[in-house]
């Protein structure tokens, strides 16, 4: 007997802007509630999509503005989540970039870079791909 898991997908379009923040998070965890993901798991992930967002919204389209499309697949059979990002911005891999040595004094740290370390230590899965002119960033997290 095969499991049948129907994930529920759901996705926002919004301008990628920092005033557009608040509106991302909540339906974050809207879709998080209704999939009965766990309140720490809920916050790892709210972590993780306030420093991609923010990313997006501070860089992508810099010194424009443009759309930014966060898209929701959840189960709550599978006990997981998988938050996909996509914007029409400058082609950019934020995992492409290496880890800061966090052994480092901060003095002595490069700039940057520390935001999206963290959220790869929060996730459990991430990847990018630059596919059909648009930047697609993806994460997963399991509970």
């Amino acid at each position: 007997m095969t499991e049948k898991v129907d994930p529920l997908k759901k996705e926002i379009r919004l301008e990628a802007s920092l005033e557009n923040l608040d509106p991302v998070q909540a339906f974050i965890e809207e879709q998080l509630e209704a999939a009965g993901c766990p309140i720490k798991a809920q916050m790892q992930i709210g972590v993780a999509v306030e420093e991609i967002f923010v990313n997006i919204a501070q860089y992508a389209y810099a010194p424009g503005s443009g759309e930014a499309v966060v898209c929701v697949e959840s189960s709550e059979e599978a006990r997981s989540v998988t938050i996909r990002f996509a914007d029409r911005g400058v082609p950019y891999d934020p995992l492409a970039r290496q880890d800061p040595d966090i052994t480092l004094p901060a003095e002595q740290r490069d700039v940057g870079g520390l935001g999206v370390f963290m959220t790869k230590k929060l996730m459990d899965e991430m990847s990018y791909e630059y596919r059909d002119g648009q930047n697609v960033l993806t994460m997963k997290k399991s509970w």
